[in-house]
């Protein structure tokens, strides 16, 4: 039996899906929701992802649906005058040999699904929630809704809430991070001319910052907005905000901040409280595995959540090929589990420190601020030049 089971029709999810699929397996994913698609807003794609996206050969759709930054920038919450900043464009793609993309989470998820419909090796299930998972000698049950599906093994890609994670080790509690996440897009033709520049940008300030960068070829503009408060623990991308609540939160902040709240519809401005949970010790089971949020949920302050679930699925894919072929699919799933954990266990670190970094006040955001562009630049290098698509050494991230 050559089929994955792939649970979670996400980011992660689907591509994996491809993924496997390219290495000659046949696949089944099973989404609960009725349809593949993302409620979300923008996500930003570095070349360590975007390598793995490429060589799935969505490239043309990508450039399509996304935005290509020119930077990155830093900037006083107050003043606006720049703190520090970084060139990706032709600079990213000429030093790692691939782009950096803005784009919308559901223009995303609707490249990736498109491509998943149209391959001869997967077959989608919409409105398939998991109720029971059963494993044997050779291989793994899963019922959904009114079906079975038999696979040779299953990848967890159900996210944070993960039913696939549950059952094999039991609920996991989040903790809260103090900090409760602010998020709008704004269309860009209501914004004066030049207001946001061709960059992700980050304003720091004391307790929360902002941020922002065009989508979808330069047509909205995402808007990102951490406070660090209490008494607010709803984790929930689709829980709408009070609007007022938002303008109080960045009041006093750069009047090009104000503008762009102003310009928000406040019937679609959205909350939610940011949980961390640890680095799993163990990913998995036998013949069944987990990826992405479900085993190595990000917070969102390196912009990596969605990068480290597309590398996932190139990792796991070439090792679960090769363990179905030896005829050891468990061992290959620890193989992929065991490559995978230190680096994204250093990325769910490095995002949880710069929770306190970005909102640092008086003299300890000055040194900071004196210390960014070099840290920066080292990080960026290390994460940017990981390849996902082979097992050659690599430079830490």
């Amino acid at each position: 039996m050559s089929t994955a089971l792939v649970v979670g029709g996400g980011i992660g999810g689907l591509s994996a899906a491809l993924c496997l699929a390219q290495q000659g397996l046949t696949v089944t994913v099973l989404e609960q929701s009725a349809g593949f698609g993302e409620i979300g807003a923008g996500i930003q794609l570095s070349p360590n992802c975007t390598r793995v996206l490429h060589h799935l050969g969505l490239a043309e759709p990508l450039r399509a649906a996304g935005f290509l930054p020119e930077g990155t920038e830093m900037r006083h919450w107050r003043r606006g005058h720049l703190i520090a900043s970084n060139p990706l464009g032709d600079t990213v793609r000429e030093r790692y040999g691939f782009p950096y993309y803005h784009i919308h989470r559901a223009d995303l998820i609707r490249v990736l699904a498109q491509a998943a419909a149209e391959h001869p090796r997967i077959t989608l299930h919409t409105g398939a929630r998991v109720t029971a998972i059963e494993e044997h000698a050779d291989g793994v049950r899963v019922h959904a809704g009114n079906t079975q599906h038999e696979g040779a093994l299953l990848v967890g890609a159900d996210g944070i809430h993960s039913a696939v994670r549950a059952h094999l080790f039991g609920e996991q509690a989040p903790s809260f991070t103090g900090n409760v996440a602010w998020r709008a897009l704004v269309p860009a033709a209501s914004l004066p001319a030049g207001l946001v520049r061709p960059m992700s940008t980050v304003w720091w300030g004391p307790g929360r910052h902002f941020v922002h960068y065009f989508v979808r070829s330069g047509e909205l503009v995402n808007c990102v907005c951490v406070v660090e408060k209490q008494g607010w623990e709803l984790e929930s991308w689709t829980e709408r905000g009070d609007h007022a609540e938002l303008r109080r939160d960045f009041a006093g902040w750069h009047e090009s901040l104000q503008t762009l709240i102003a310009a928000m519809d406040p019937q679609a401005c959205y909350k939610w409280a940011l949980f961390d949970r640890p680095p799993l010790p163990q990913w998995g089971r036998g013949r069944i595995t987990l990826m992405g949020d479900a085993c190595h949920p990000t917070l969102p302050f390196m912009a990596q959540g969605a990068a480290m679930a597309i590398e996932d699925a190139a990792v796991l894919a070439r090792h679960a090929a090769r363990g179905l072929a030896e005829g050891d699919p468990a061992a290959a799933l620890t193989r992929y589990a065991d490559i995978r954990r230190p680096r994204t266990s250093r990325i769910q670190a490095g995002s949880r420190r710069n929770a306190t970094v970005f909102h640092l006040s008086g003299i300890k955001a000055w040194l900071r601020n004196r210390a960014v562009a070099r840290a920066r630049n080292q990080v960026t290098d290390a994460l940017y030049r990981h390849d996902a698509l082979t097992d050659a050494p690599r430079s830490p991230a």
